[in-house]
């Protein structure tokens, strides 16, 4: 049983998960009733008279939503507000460590007092304990909102049979797997089948959060490295490539913020997973590609490829869901920016304006699907980087 708690009256009126659902439906029926009967015939008019029925029944299902934040970094100062300079690596380091442990000690309260709540027995499915019976007799502010749609997103799943299946499709096509070297293979096989293990189908977003935290860093890591063999006067012929590269960790990034904002980094153990794997994963690269670029991006082409196939059978297995909940607001500020220079940038594959993609992001399905399109964007510039014939430039420098 799912508790909610609000302050009224100087006491705190806890609410269960299925008095909360039928407060928001009696609030979303509300909003959009309200919705139909003051705007729709003005947006009608506005928009043109020719829309047909469907159109119509379409449009007033967007029923507002408040903007919900259950970003644990965002609000701490490792955020992206604030002046753009650091302080001293002591001040950050000390910073965060008060901030973490805080977190870890709230966590562990915030249990000990949910499971003396549920022993009491005191409040159930049919309770009428403080706020219980008078929650339905009004609507649902926008704290109750974002609570019921947090509760949303935890039915949101991902079946990692599903995942493998695709993969074992891709494979056969081509004989794609085998035609990799196993010094990427090994590795790629162990932290699949530790990621299977580690995120269970209940936490998609858990496993999205620690994937696009990981996944920045090869990117830097290839910046980094055409860097230091540029200092060096070893090559230069890659300095092109920087810009592309830099516009990708810049997209997965951007991923990083709607996992963020969807609650992926709430938890204190995969903040610790996903950090200490970033860190661990850059060195590694590092070294890979003084053995071998190549193989640098081939690996980078496997886990890319793993990422299309995940976020595919994330969105095809939750379509239904999706697509009834709110994008967020930092995936709209991205994808639907005025500026979409560095959205273009990565996209090797679309030297052309009439092939640039311009997606329209309304709710978490279009969210998803977009970085899953994004993904395979960067699984062509990875295959495009392992071609030694030809030079990679972005869509800007083809022109």
């Amino acid at each position: 049983m799912v508790l909610a708690g609000r302050a009224r009256g100087g006491r705190v009126a806890l609410r269960t998960a299925p008095q909360r659902r039928r407060g928001v439906a009696r609030t979303l029926a509300d909003r959009g009733a309200v919705r139909s009967r003051a705007t729709l015939e003005d947006e009608n008019k506005s928009k043109g008279e020719g829309k047909s029925e469907n159109e119509n029944e379409s449009e007033n299902e967007n029923v507002p939503w408040p903007e919900c934040e259950y970003s644990f970094t965002a609000k701490g100062s490792s955020g992206v507000e604030g002046p753009s300079t650091p302080s001293s690596v002591a001040v950050l380091a000390v910073s965060n460590f008060r901030k973490e442990w805080q977190a870890l000690r709230e966590w562990q309260a915030s249990r000990k007092d949910l499971e003396l709540t549920q022993d009491s027995g005191y409040y159930d499915e049919g309770s009428s304990g403080p706020g219980g019976g008078a929650f339905e007799l009004g609507s649902m502010g926008d704290e109750e909102l974002c609570v019921t749609f947090e509760d949303q997103l935890k039915k949101l799943t991902l079946d990692a049979e599903g995942i493998y299946e695709r993969e074992l499709k891709r494979q056969k096509d081509g004989d794609y797997f085998k035609k990799k070297s196993w010094i990427i293979k090994g590795p790629y096989i162990v932290l699949c089948w530790a990621l299977d293990r580690l995120y269970g189908k209940d936490r998609p977003i858990q496993r999205f959060w620690l994937l696009e935290t990981v996944a920045r860093m090869p990117y830097f890591s290839y910046i980094s490295m055409l860097h230091l063999y540029e200092t060096l006067g070893w090559w230069r012929k890659g300095a092109a490539v920087k810009s592309v590269h830099f516009a990708e960790e810049w997209n997965e990034f951007n991923h990083l913020l709607i996992m963020e904002s969807l609650g992926g980094d709430d938890s204190w153990i995969d903040r610790f997973a996903g950090y200490h794997g970033a860190i661990v994963y850059y060195w590694v690269l590092n070294l890979l590609w003084l053995i071998s670029p190549y193989l640098a991006y081939q690996f980078s082409e496997l886990l890319e490829n793993h990422a299309v196939d995940t976020y595919s059978q994330f969105v095809d297995e939750n379509e239904e869901l999706l697509r009834t909940l709110p994008a967020p607001a930092v995936a709209k500020n991205y994808y639907q920016n005025e500026d979409l220079y560095m959205f273009d940038e990565f996209q090797t594959s679309r030297s052309s304006a009439a092939s640039r993609r311009r997606p329209q992001i309304n709710t978490l399905y279009d969210t998803f699907s977009n970085i899953r399109d994004d993904e395979l964007e960067h699984v062509k510039t990875m295959v495009a980087c392992q071609n030694t014939n030809k030079s990679v430039r972005s869509p800007h420098q083809s022109r």
